[in-house]
């Protein structure tokens, strides 16, 4: 009896380890959709799930810029989270600080969503510099960090994601295609 209890257990530990990929991390699902006059590509975060890395396309750039921006969920709840809006908060990208513009704070559940861009790029060259960044640190990691009067822990109680961009070219490209759309819809409106 002791032996077939050790023996189950021993099997259990093994499909544990073998699985381990699939309980640590997300898959990589991109959602790909057209609003209005844009078109975007988006994918959640792995360490939470709600925050998203988004490529906006509009068609008044005649499908031609892509707006990289991200968001951040947080249940804290200072009372000044709003006057964070168009303020360049420092982050790091996969280890190296930059900023980042918060462009919108909204409540969402019991905390809120903070948008923040990282600019706008010509599409092409940058969907393909990021592919090959990716591709060289096998990662894509943003964490928001403390600067001058500035605490992250303040306003974000998980300040870190990061997100897999396996399928980068493939989704920008079929956000760029639906971008197109909206411009001969319109033409022929």
């Amino acid at each position: 009896m002791r032996y077939n209890v050790f023996f189950v257990l021993i099997l259990i530990l093994l499909s544990i380890l073998i699985n381990y990929k699939n309980f640590s991390s997300a898959d990589e699902v991109w959602t790909i959709k057209k609003y209005k006059r844009l078109a975007y590509a988006r994918v959640s975060g792995e360490v939470q799930h709600g925050d998203a890395l988004n490529f906006f396309i509009l068609a008044e750039d005649n499908c031609n810029k892509v707006w990289n921006t991200f968001t951040f969920l947080t249940f804290e709840s200072p009372g000044d989270i709003k006057q964070l809006v168009d303020k360049h908060l420092p982050i790091k990208l996969n280890g190296e600080e930059i900023t980042a513009k918060v462009t919108d704070v909204s409540p969402f559940l019991r905390g809120y969503r903070v948008m923040f861009s990282l600019g706008a790029f010509p599409i092409k060259e940058y969907v393909y510099f990021l592919n090959e960044f990716y591709t060289a640190e096998k990662k894509y990691e943003i964490e928001i960090i403390d600067g001058i009067n500035f605490k992250a822990e303040k306003y974000f109680d998980i300040p870190l994601n990061n997100w897999r961009l396996e399928n980068l070219i493939v989704s920008i490209s079929k956000a760029n295609k639906l971008c197109k759309e909206i411009i001969y819809n319109a033409k022929i409106l």
